[in-house]
């Protein structure tokens, strides 16, 4: 699930430009774990680079598998947008993404883990041939760490 509040005006009045558009379908397929539309999406030549953590994808299909096997397990994960805009090909997206899952995957077993994690993802888009290439995400893992304590 998505959610687009102050997003939603644009996109009703078909105002959102292509390559916003072409992010947010992306992000959708990402949060549904749609692996299948997910591969549209890639080349050989796209990356996934998580720069908080230091992880760098190179390929389609590298980055589907790392996708799956972060989400393993999964039960809810969103990104909501708080704010996107976007200048030729990079699209800027802030928010928050929101993950409920296994607690083994945050090191709390036996556990059901429900935290919202900011975070700004930026995508390099192709919207002629349909394509991310590069989606470099920054992710505020104190407020991670911290909501994990708490738990």
């Amino acid at each position: 699930m998505l959610l687009f509040s102050s997003l939603s005006f644009a996109a009703d009045n078909g105002q959102m430009p292509p390559e916003q558009q072409l992010a947010i379908n992306y992000i959708k397929a990402l949060t549904e774990h749609d692996y299948d539309t997910l591969e549209n999406f890639y080349s050989r030549e796209s990356v996934f680079t998580d720069a908080t953590a230091g992880r760098t994808y190179v390929g389609g299909r590298h980055i589907i598998e790392f996708f799956e096997r972060a989400h393993r397990g999964v039960l809810e994960y969103d990104f909501n947008i708080e704010h996107m805009f976007n200048t030729g090909s990079l699209v800027v997206m802030i928010g928050n993404y929101h993950f409920k899952g296994p607690g083994e995957q945050f090191g709390k077993p036996g556990k059901v883990i429900d935290i919202a994690i900011p975070g700004v993802t930026t995508l390099n888009v192709d919207v002629a041939r349909h394509r991310v290439n590069q989606h470099l995400d920054y992710i505020d893992y104190q407020t991670m760490a911290d909501q994990l304590a708490a738990q």
